[in-house]
């Protein structure tokens, strides 16, 4: 597995979207893989989320990095996070 490497931006956006850096990496390496724009890499993952989020009860928590992919490692440029089933 090839380190991760996280953006100032991306740092930011896990902070304001309440995404860990455990969840990230963990989308990263088991999560589902998908083209993104620019030459970029869209990984998803769902966790199990049980819990209330900016006032309301949610199911699910989605993560989403965005991930470019160099020869040694991978850099985090975003992250986004989706709540569902409340």
């Amino acid at each position: 597995m090839k380190p991760i490497l996280y953006s100032q931006h991306a740092i930011e956006q896990m902070f304001n979207r309440e995404v860990s850096k455990e969840e990230v990496e963990s989308a990263i390496i088991e999560g589902e893989i998908t083209p993104a724009k620019k030459g970029r890499l869209s990984f998803r993952k769902n966790f199990p989320f049980k819990a209330e989020h900016k006032g309301k009860y949610y199911e699910i928590k989605q993560v989403m990095p965005i991930v470019v992919e160099e020869n040694d490692c991978y850099i985090v440029i975003t992250v986004y996070a989706f709540y569902f089933g409340g």
